[in-house]
């Protein structure tokens, strides 16, 4: 096999069918394993974004830096706090992770056939492709993670005094009962945007690394190590948080925004984006950057790490 899987020949539509399933399989691996790792640090992360400065006379303003209050704050309520929330993540990032890359595997060999079909002698895609490939596997892992990160956040920033939803399923129920789909799906465009841009980033990224070290070598992709795996997983989660993290802090501000006009605080993504920005400026965009940098390295290393050795296996 060569050193990248994009050199995979046009296949039987019997093969190409299995080629899918351990895709998914495979992603699915990665997927719980990025939750598992990953849950605390998102948990802190959304706290420090969803978290509004209050400034009441006479009251002293509470010590320490926003994320030891953050950590603080999430942890008053037991170490379980920090993983709240996380039956949803699970289910719905494995079936996120899943489709990631059953589009990205299937737009590699797309891509690599037509580079082979215009008398390309390599097998390597070119950085545009490799973005394209991911851009295209992030945007169909939106219609999943649009929910799933809305119903996610909303009990992530709950805390046991005050509580509106008693778990995923509830709060389910509970938006869908009283906004529809449309209620499940907030802020989709946003999240959409957030996807296209650092999938894109993060496959073109993590893949030009294992490309580079392949031709370097003259390695197959089979033959890298654990720690390579690693490296590189944890360099493609960098590249997208850094790439994306604005957009991020917008989605989330916007899925935990009121519902009403009464009690909404943004009309749209770009109100949302002008009031951060007159609040906060520039470092406004950044809130809550420092967990999720400390969860980009473990929590995407995991994932690939997952899914080369579930392909290795099933393969």
């Amino acid at each position: 096999m060569s050193s990248n899987q994009t050199s995979i020949p046009t296949l039987p539509q019997d093969q190409g069918s299995l080629r899918a399933i351990k895709d998914c399989a495979a992603g699915s691996v990665g997927g719980i394993l990025q939750v598992l790792v990953g849950q605390p640090f998102d948990t802190v992360k959304v706290k420090l974004q969803t978290a509004v400065p209050v400034s009441l006379p006479g009251s002293p303003a509470p010590s320490g830096s926003p994320l030891l209050l953050a950590f603080r704050g999430v942890s008053q309520d037991g170490w379980t706090a920090f993983y709240r929330g996380t039956s949803t993540p699970l289910v719905g990032v494995g079936m996120c992770v899943s489709i990631q890359f059953l589009v990205l595997e299937s737009m590699k060999r797309r891509l690599a056939q037509r580079n082979q079909a215009q008398g390309s002698v390599s097998t390597d895609l070119s950085g545009g492709q490799l973005f394209l490939a991911g851009a295209t596997a992030g945007l169909a892992n939106s219609v999943v993670s649009g929910p799933v990160e809305h119903i996610r956040t909303r009990l992530q920033i709950q805390s046991n005094e005050n509580r509106i939803y008693q778990g995923p399923w509830d709060a389910i129920q509970k938006i869908y009962k009283r906004n529809g789909l449309p209620g499940l799906y907030k802020a989709q465009g946003v999240t959409a945007l957030r996807e296209f841009q650092g999938y894109g980033i993060y496959f073109a990224a993590y893949e030009s690394l294992v490309q580079r070290e392949c031709a370097r070598s003259g390695r197959v992709r089979e033959d890298l190590g654990t720690l390579e795996v690693c490296a590189y997983g944890a360099a493609a989660g960098y590249a997208m948080w850094i790439s994306m993290y604005p957009i991020d802090l917008v989605k989330s501000r916007m899925q935990t925004d009121g519902w009403t006009a009464k009690d909404r605080q943004f009309t749209s993504a770009i109100d949302c984006t002008r009031q951060i920005w007159a609040q906060s400026g520039f470092r406004g965009f950044w809130k809550g950057l420092t967990p999720c940098l400390l969860r980009a390295a473990p929590a995407n290393a995991v994932t690939f790490l997952g899914f080369e050795w579930a392909m290795r296996q099933l393969n």
